[in-house]
């Protein structure tokens, strides 16, 4: 039987009040278990029913009198992050029930809680050969006076055997914009040393050029011999060719960074060094973990890292393990304000959004402070062992 308009209308305002209750809720840190380095959120910043329901609904009863949801959304996650005009902006990875990524950018008054979608999603121009899937968007305010969208573009290989509908190839796609709306496509970056998923953009110039910072590896999945975060110098961005690419911090056996590792955001400029925010991954029993890192680099040289703390920053927690790829946790945007205050936007299990919130000072800290990672079971002993030896020196003295 089909509904009514009255009947229409009535589960219309209810789904009206259920999603302004979501975007409007206030989130708060978790004060338990904190660990002076960051805090986390109670809940979630962006999940799927966040998205606006003109984007998922016809809302017109004459076409929709099942008010049946006509375009699904899968998850909101892994979202470039920027700071502009006192304005807290996520350009956001969307994903349809169809598999298909876009990005939207959403916007919060305080970065916190309140995240609300612009009117509509990003129109991404395309190139010659046009992309299958776009996703993991970086936000860089560059020198040069553009924003730039740096993204991984993915097609369906060419080579790809008759019959064979998986293999992929992954590219680093450029776009940029002055106002988060319009776009100008630029050509996708050039690798001479394989696949490129996970490219970032240095946001100054280096030796006058434009620096990325890349993952080059042999395959759309493995790295094979490629691998850990690579430095390359171009010297034209509307056709961004590298030449040559060295590996600026690499991929170790036994360690959270065992089989690949990515740079997340662009680096955060101190006095002290350039702040990094990376991924590293592992295979476990349960699949492969995915957590977050830190590293600094000289002030002088981005490329020349300064500080290395030992063992992950952040790993997934509760039901941030749970979701369509499970045990995960992505970061591919923070945001630094004029209070030095940083916000770490991460993406858990490829599902949702999540905030930790810290400052440039304890970042600082945390990286010229916390030990290294000596490699070997005998040195982790031994680094825990001059902690105790600082401490009861400590405790003997008062």
């Amino acid at each position: 039987m089909i509904p009514t308009k009255k009947q229409f209308d009535k589960r219309l305002r209810k789904l009206e009040k259920e999603h302004k209750k979501l975007i409007t809720k206030k989130n708060k840190p978790v004060e338990k278990g904190y660990n002076g380095i960051y805090y986390r959120y109670k809940r979630p910043i962006l999940t799927a029913a966040h998205v606006p329901l003109e984007w998922r609904y016809d809302l017109n009863y004459e076409t929709n009198p099942f008010l049946m949801q006509r375009i699904g959304v899968n998850a909101t996650f892994n979202s470039g992050a920027i700071y502009l005009d006192g304005r807290y902006l996520l350009m956001v990875r969307v994903e349809g029930w169809d598999r298909k990524s876009f990005f939207a950018v959403a916007e919060s008054p305080n970065g916190i809680d309140n995240w609300q979608f612009w009117d509509r999603p990003v129109t991404l121009p395309q190139t010659e050969n046009p992309d299958d899937n776009v996703y993991d968007m970086r936000l860089v305010k560059h020198q040069d006076g553009w924003i730039y969208g740096i993204f991984c573009s993915e097609r369906k290989d060419p080579a790809a055997p008759a019959g064979d509908t998986s293999m992929a190839t992954a590219s680093g796609g450029i776009a940029r914009t002055k106002d988060l709306i319009n776009w100008e496509r630029l050509p996708d970056f050039i690798s001479h040393h394989g696949q490129q998923r996970n490219l970032v953009l240095h946001p100054e110039f280096v030796q006058g050029k434009y620096a990325f910072y890349t993952r080059p590896q042999d395959g759309f999945i493995e790295v094979g011999g490629g691998g850990g975060i690579g430095w390359a110098l171009v010297n034209d961005i509307t056709c961004a060719e590298a030449p040559e690419e060295k590996i600026i911090e690499e991929k170790i056996y036994h360690t959270i960074k065992e089989l690949k590792n990515g740079q997340g955001p662009a680096p955060i400029k101190t006095e002290k060094g350039w702040l990094h925010l990376a991924h590293g991954v592992r295979g476990c029993a349960a699949g492969l973990r995915y957590v977050l890192y830190m590293f600094m680099t000289s002030p002088d040289d981005p490329s020349k890292i300064i500080a290395r703390p030992g063992g992950y920053f952040l790993a997934p927690e509760g039901d941030e393990r749970i979701g369509d790829v499970s045990n995960v946790v992505f970061a591919n945007g923070w945001i630094r304000n004029e209070n030095d205050e940083v916000f770490i936007y991460y993406g858990s299990s490829d599902t949702r959004m999540h905030v930790a919130k810290t400052t440039v000072e304890q970042l600082i800290d945390y990286c010229l402070n916390t030990p290294e990672d000596g490699l070997r079971t005998a040195e982790s002993v031994k680094t825990i062992n001059a902690l105790i030896d600082k401490n009861k020196a400590l405790y003997s003295n008062e």
